[in-house]
């Protein structure tokens, strides 16, 4: 129960984290639709009765809530931050309805509800890269430079030696590579691209399962394959150089994530790994102990995945704007007011499920349960 003695410290953390995505998120919808000329009423981080505000010469209400658990962008014309329209004021003119973001072409709202996720990715790729060039990127060959008996490796006949190219099609570059594509799917069939001498070799494996336990107790299933490395080395990057590798490390973590998330669809991976508000006040308080460095690395992972989950097509998520887009693309015409309620309706309904769900694992991994039932015995 190190968190919960510890839990101000970790609230501090997480909600620096937590302002700095968000805000970086919503900036990426403001400043697109303001170049789009579409004007924008409130720019709100956190929810909740205003602790301050102000006003720009734009007519653009800034506020702070006393609730720092999101924001959101309201523009004219809409009933409310979720962009439907608004059919309880007077009707407007027609000078003040061409700014209004309803009004706008497909193609401009499109780019105003795609901006949010993909700054999230660029904040990523912007933090990574400082990191590369300041402090360096871990960096092995992806060479097998011993194969350990009695493992995945040694089973599917991996060779000291052996050069690991592909796995899954999908390029490896550096040994770390290898590491969190094997880490993320204990357990799952993969094919390996391996280059022996002069000859290129595909190696079936299935990575075996772990039970790792970090220092604060909480356990995780990782794969394993059962390959030594050589020692790590930090290489710092020239500031174009860092720019490129942290892109194709935003790639490969997205990769990742979208795999494991449609292996928890289909059922080849346990939803008990999904984390929570609790959970990430936990990991950001984490990080923040172990240094600048692993804050920084955890906001880049959490920014990913921020921008990701919201391009999901789930109505009340950007993602489920888009699908709404998608399908008014295919009609020449947006869908019905009643459609995109029941939309909207059935996309709270699985955010809230999921979020119990995400919660409940929380709980169970900081032995909430457990630490009551001892209380009260």
């Amino acid at each position: 129960m190190e968190f919960l003695s510890g839990i101000w410290t970790y609230l501090v953390s997480f909600l620096f984290v937590l302002t700095v995505l968000v805000f970086v998120h919503e900036m990426g919808h403001y400043l697109v639709a303001r170049w789009c000329g579409v004007a924008v009423e409130t720019f709100s981080i956190g929810f909740g009765r205003e602790i301050c505000h102000w006003r720009d010469s734009k007519g653009t209400r800034w506020r702070i809530g006393w609730l720092p658990l999101g924001g959101y962008v309201k523009f004219f014309g809409d009933a409310d931050a979720t962009s439907v329209r608004s059919t309880q004021e007077a009707e407007p003119s027609r000078e003040q309805r061409k700014d209004y973001f309803q009004e706008k072409p497909l193609g401009v709202r499109t780019m105003v509800v795609s901006a949010g996720p993909i700054a999230n990715f660029l904040l990523a790729v912007v933090l990574l890269a400082g990191l590369f060039a300041v402090v360096g990127q871990p960096f092995t060959p992806p060479v097998v430079q011993e194969v350990i008996s009695d493992t995945a490796a040694a089973s599917a006949g991996f060779r000291a030696g052996d050069r690991i190219i592909e796995i899954d099609g999908q390029g490896v570059d550096r040994f770390e590579e290898v590491q969190q594509l094997v880490m993320t799917s204990p357990g799952r069939p993969l094919v390996m691209l391996v280059a022996r001498g002069s000859r290129q070799l595909e190696l079936n494996v299935t990575p075996g399962v772990r039970t790792l336990t970090d220092r604060f107790g909480n356990t995780h299933d990782v794969g394993f394959l059962g390959v030594q490395r050589s020692g790590v080395d930090f290489i710092r990057h020239d500031p174009l150089s860092a720019v490129w590798y942290a892109a194709k490390q935003t790639y490969t973590f997205t990769v990742m994530t979208l795999r494991y998330v449609g292996q928890m669809i289909v059922g080849l991976r346990s939803p008990d790994d999904l984390r929570g508000p609790i959970g990430i006040v936990q990991m950001s308080g984490q990080a923040a102990q172990i240094g600048i460095t692993s804050v920084v690395q955890f906001m880049a992972v959490l920014s990913i995945s921020l921008g990701l989950i919201n391009l999901f097509p789930i109505p009340v998520l950007d993602g489920g704007h888009l699908l709404f887009y998608a399908f008014e693309a295919l009609r020449g015409k947006p869908l019905g007011e009643r459609a995109q309620e029941y939309g909207f309706r059935v996309g709270l309904a699985l955010v809230a499920g999921l979020m119990v769900v995400a919660t409940w694992n929380d709980l169970v991994q900081l032995e909430v349960f457990e630490y009551v039932v001892r209380f009260f015995s």
